[in-house]
């Protein structure tokens, strides 16, 4: 009799999907310093760790965090992002400390920092996410081009649409008014 392995605990949690609703991601995405980025709160939040652990990992490992993947926002930044939101003194949207804000790179960046099996399956979803978002302004921008275009056409055939009607009353008028109008036919010489 053969016996058949049963996948253990371990092999059934690595093959198991994070869920979660692209608007959940997405809510949590902002533009700063024109990049879309999250903020170390949110990405521990998904991660499911506290936001100091994440901020630990990522500072002992700054190294592997270029500018282009995680920067601190300046004191400016962080007063214009606190003012944006109506939250009571006692919560400040969770933020006390300048936070960390990761890009696309930098929160693939940091779960590998973490080394947790949620935060790898998370950054996976997350990046997911940003690709959708990318898709989806590439398509938005096509869309913008096409209108535009039809706009252009559309003046074009306004424009021209005008200038029939001006021949028309051009028309009109010399009908209305003979002496205007070019005598058309044969024309005699004049006699001697």
């Amino acid at each position: 009799m053969r016996h058949l392995l049963k996948p253990s605990n371990n092999m059934a949690k690595q093959t198991t999907a994070i869920t979660i609703p692209d608007e959940t991601v997405m809510n949590k995405i902002y533009i700063i310093r024109g990049q879309k980025v999250m903020i170390d709160r949110d990405i521990a939040e998904l991660y499911d760790v506290e936001t100091k652990a994440l901020k630990q990992a990522v500072k002992r490992n700054m190294d592997v965090f270029p500018q282009h993947f995680m920067f601190e926002m300046t004191d400016d930044e962080f007063k214009d992002w606190r003012s944006q939101f109506v939250t009571s003194n006692s919560d400040k949207m969770g933020l006390r400390y300048k936070p960390f804000c990761f890009t696309e790179h930098g929160v693939l960046q940091s779960a590998t920092v973490l080394k947790s099996n949620r935060a790898k399956k998370m950054s996976i979803r997350i990046i997911e996410v940003f690709v959708k978002m990318r898709e989806m302004l590439l398509d938005n921008t096509e869309l913008r081009l096409a209108i535009e275009k039809l706009e252009r056409s559309t003046e074009n055939n306004k424009k021209n649409i005008e200038l029939v009607f001006q021949y028309i009353d051009e028309l009109t008028e010399k009908k209305d008014n003979p002496e205007l109008r070019n005598k058309i036919g044969y024309k005699l010489p004049k006699k001697k």
